[in-house]
């Protein structure tokens, strides 16, 4: 089985693949503090839970592929492939390794890991052109061109963000639960927060997306729409322009990732 290791600001997500399928998941806590014994105590647990897997370390699993936008996790993280799953072939998301996504970036090194991945798997998934809009620490949008490669994107602050924002920063407003409200209008303050979060995004999304969409494509129309991150449930209701729902995106991509760079017997 492959393990998929996605290690984003916030939460780090974690897929087993049996083949194509994905068999099983995870959702974790970034810490940047935990060292590579921890981490390997932490996949140890999580993993010696499933009925696939042997209660050994690395029982059952023969690849692992890693993306991180957090190096100091991304390095403790290296060191538990070499130290636990060291006869495991490894494949970690950084510069050289092959993706199969062309970069028309300014600078290539400049972008995320994660979002070059997400890339991968749109363009495998539904063809170019396309957007990913992920809705995680940030909400990112990026284009794939109709000749599937990466062309650039957008950064917005993301929702956990925004909610933490007011709370801090407006005296007489406070953290909040992010819930869609029942009306638009809200007749208390949690309400009016929880739908300014809410269908403020779903506005965000539609405007910028409607705006990619014209410069990525003559017709705006032809440009798939993928969303994907923790938080994408909140606004698929609500934004117009989102064609499908791929929670798994990033951990497809680093499957097929995964399998450009180890070859197979």
């Amino acid at each position: 089985m492959l393990l998929t290791i996605d290690v984003g600001n916030t939460h780090t997500v974690l897929g087993l693949f049996d083949g194509d399928e994905i068999v099983e998941h995870w959702r974790i806590s970034t810490d940047a503090r935990r060292t590579a014994d921890e981490l390997a105590v932490l996949l140890q647990g999580l993993m010696g839970m499933h009925p696939l897997l042997g209660e050994e370390l690395g029982d059952g699993i023969d690849g692992i592929a890693i993306c991180a936008t957090v190096p100091s996790v991304l390095h403790e993280l290296r060191e538990v492939t070499r130290r636990y799953y060291g006869d495991v072939p490894a494949v970690l998301v950084e510069p050289g390794v092959k993706t199969g996504v062309p970069i028309q970036f300014d600078n290539p090194k400049e972008v995320g890991a994660d979002r070059i991945i997400n890339a991968v798997a749109a363009n495998e998934l539904y063809g170019g052109p396309a957007i990913v809009v992920d809705f995680g620490t940030a909400t990112t949008f990026d284009a794939v061109s109709a000749r599937g490669e990466y062309v650039g994107g957008v950064i917005a602050p993301g929702i956990e963000i925004s909610v933490e924002a007011l709370g801090v920063k407006a005296a007489q407003l406070r953290k909040i639960e992010v819930a869609r409200p029942r009306t638009v209008i809200g007749k208390n303050t949690v309400a009016a927060m929880q739908s300014g979060i809410v269908y403020g995004f779903a506005g965000q999304v539609d405007g910028v997306v409607n705006r990619m969409a014209r410069e990525l494509a003559d017709d705006p129309d032809d440009v798939t729409v993928i969303a994907t991150g923790g938080l994408a449930p909140m606004v698929l209701g609500e934004a117009t322009v989102i064609d499908e729902h791929e929670p798994w995106l990033t951990l497809i991509g680093l499957r097929l990732v995964y399998e450009r760079n180890v070859s197979r017997v």
